[in-house]
């Protein structure tokens, strides 16, 4: 995968086909210690500790429309590239975390690329699941909760136009705040000069 919000996208909806009603992505960056983590955890049907073993084989997958899974090996081989790791958690019946490490400095860092469309996508195909994003980095953070959004709108869908062209624009604008362009994420190779 080209950079890692494509890898939030395919992890995310994994926890949706697993049955998840409420999906917290957390992205934080620690530049003192060249460290970049993004986990993702939910509440879905969670696994076996025996499929957990193996889930980072490719051919290791609960689909049934096809016989390989890729997203988790991929997240996996991205994080490792750069000197990082992965950590897949699952209790099954109450949910499955992912945290994968990355060092942003690391020629081998991808892009974070465009988490705002990729946030916005998943709201839009998917506006009953509650989303909670959080990103911070050297102090400057933001969080993203559909509950309270939902509760503020009252009759309004998450997946309205406005709604979703609010929450975009309001991600692309913390995207620039949070994360100044460095070496890693902010070089042609990282993140920071390509929207949230």
């Amino acid at each position: 995968m080209e950079d890692l919000s494509l890898h939030v996208l395919d992890i995310v909806e994994n926890s949706i086909n697993a049955a998840a009603t409420f999906i917290r992505i957390s992205i934080i960056e620690d530049a003192e210690k060249d460290l970049l983590t993004v986990e993702i955890e939910d509440n879905g049907k969670g696994m076996t500790e025996a499929f957990v073993q193996n889930i980072l084989d490719p051919f290791c997958t609960t689909r049934t429309t096809r016989r390989v899974g890729l997203g988790l090996s991929l997240l996996a081989q991205s994080a490792r590239e750069t000197g990082g790791d992965i950590s897949v958690k699952s209790v099954l019946g109450k949910g499955t975390v992912v945290t994968a490490h990355f060092r942003p400095n690391h020629i081998d860092m991808k892009p974070l690329g465009n988490i705002a469309d990729t946030v916005t996508t998943l709201i839009a195909g998917n506006p009953q699941i509650d989303l909670f994003l959080q990103c911070s980095c050297e102090g400057r953070g933001y969080r993203l909760d559909t509950r309270e959004i939902r509760a503020a709108l009252e009759e309004v869908p998450l997946n309205a136009s406005d709604v979703l062209c609010a929450i975009r624009n309001d991600l692309i604008e913390a995207q620039q705040d949070i994360f100044k362009p460095h070496p890693g994420l902010g070089s042609s190779q990282g993140a920071g000069n390509v929207s949230l």
